[in-house]
């Protein structure tokens, strides 16, 4: 007997969209096949929906503990699965303490465990001098390492230098862990310029030039090279960079990249001054940066797509003022990770088994879950999403579930409406309800 069969015309699979039938038995999926079992019970048929896999999404920030009233683990992970998210990882910066230490850690898994509606892991944070904490931090389960070249915009979690990393690096590559950087550095002879209209976002731009996002990929490539150390460019949003990306991967480095829906849905030109829901780091560039991304994206070039989703109480994000130089850079967006990039993935071309490719396939492999999440295959975790790519929805407060509802996507017109959401078999999200809540487990490496 099984826990729960589940049909359809639309079964997105490694191999393609099939018609079949995903058989499920404590928690994981037992087979895929186009029939039947004689002793089938317990079936939902999808019809033309579409089965995906869970989506991960390890660029998430709950900050919690410490900063709970600007997100926390509840209300980020019911955002979550009512967006067909079902694992994600959590920053280390924004909670109170930084998880820089093991002492750190033990206080953020606390917070967590009674609250978690999708699996979460961790990555611990690298800043100076905490080198010692390094495999402390390992071995209580980090899945691996973020640090930034530039200010954080949290005073605890200072940027980190290349002395730094000639410490850290070594020991992380010795655990075969990811290391993931926020790639910007300024060139100290070469100042960016001053924002005088400070409403203005085509000078927030200039003021966070493409050309300090390749001076920190750049050093990043001599990094991975000179430790084998798995490297990860988050949030990509300068194009320009593509190149040496490129010839990185092609001498072999384990590099990685990323970049963000909100970099690939809008278009630096269609920004609003004054509009500081727009505020992120590194900013929304032009059109034609954007269509570089979208081709790197298809190309393989960029390995996948996470949010980045780094919320604030909307006082920090200065609406009265429209003032970008003091917003909080921040983008809200974790329940909308699937239909953002879904809408901007229809007019290039985009495939559903991209989508999967991009949302759940890739960001396993990053951290570390490749073996048992990100696919709809034999033996791995039955994580679901039930959507429908064809229908349209208008982007309200009401309906999302993060802290606070501020976000660039409000009143936008998107398509991929998420229908149901399975953890481990077990339907947590049914069309607009919470069917079965604190589903979600900590994930902790061995």
């Amino acid at each position: 007997m099984y826990d729960l069969i589940i049909k359809g015309n639309n079964i997105l699979t490694p191999d393609g969209l099939q018609q079949a039938a995903v058989l499920v038995r404590d928690g994981r999926i037992h087979a895929i096949q186009t029939g039947l079992p004689d002793d089938a019970s317990s079936i939902v048929d999808i019809g033309d929906k579409v089965l995906m896999p869970g989506i991960i999404d390890p660029h998430v920030h709950i900050n919690e503990p410490g900063r709970t009233d600007w997100e926390g683990f509840d209300t980020a992970t019911r955002a979550a699965i009512a967006g067909g998210i079902t694992t994600l990882v959590d920053m280390p910066l924004n909670s109170s303490p930084v998880t820089t230490t093991a002492q750190a850690l033990e206080q953020k898994l606390s917070a967590a465990a009674p609250q978690l509606h999708a699996d979460c892991g961790f990555w611990g944070g690298i800043v100076p001098g905490n080198e010692n904490e390094i495999e402390a931090l390992i071995n209580k389960g980090v899945l691996g390492f973020k640090a930034f070249l530039t200010h954080s915009g949290i005073d605890e979690f200072p940027n980190v230098t290349a002395a730094d990393l000639d410490k850290a690096m070594p020991i992380i590559a010795k655990y075969k862990l990811p290391l993931l950087v926020h790639c910007e550095l300024m060139a100290e002879d070469r100042h960016p310029p001053i924002q005088e209209n400070k409403r203005s976002h085509r000078q927030y731009i200039a003021s966070r030039p493409a050309a300090w996002e390749q001076a920190a990929i750049n050093l990043m490539i001599r990094y991975c090279e000179k430790y084998h150390c798995r490297v990860h460019i988050v949030h990509l949003s300068a194009a320009d960079a593509i190149p040496e990306i490129v010839a990185a991967k092609e001498k072999g480095l384990p590099l990685t990249v990323e970049t963000a829906q909100h970099y690939l849905y809008f278009n630096g030109e269609e920004v609003p001054d004054g509009n500081t829901s727009f505020k992120c780091a590194p900013p929304i560039r032009d059109r034609e940066n954007n269509q570089q991304l979208w081709e790197a994206l298809k190309a393989g070039m960029i390995d996948f797509v996470a949010t980045d989703h780094s919320p604030s109480p909307p006082e920090l994000k200065e609406l009265e003022t429209g003032d970008f130089t003091r917003a909080w850079g921040g983008i809200s967006s974790l329940q909308l990770a699937l239909p953002a990039l879904w809408t901007a993935g229809r007019s290039h071309d985009a495939t559903l088994a991209q989508i999967a490719q991009w949302l759940c396939e890739k960001p396993a492999i990053l951290a570390g879950l490749q073996d048992k999440k990100g696919k709809i295959a034999a033996g791995y975790d039955a994580d679901f999403v039930v959507w429908d790519p064809d229908r349209l929805f208008k982007v309200n407060a009401e309906e999302l579930y993060h802290k606070h509802k501020l976000t660039p996507y409000l009143n936008e017109m998107l398509y991929g409406v998420v229908e149901q959401t399975y953890i481990r078999g077990v339907k947590v999200f049914d069309q607009g309800a919470f069917t079965a809540p604190h589903e979600g487990k900590t994930i902790l490496r061995k």
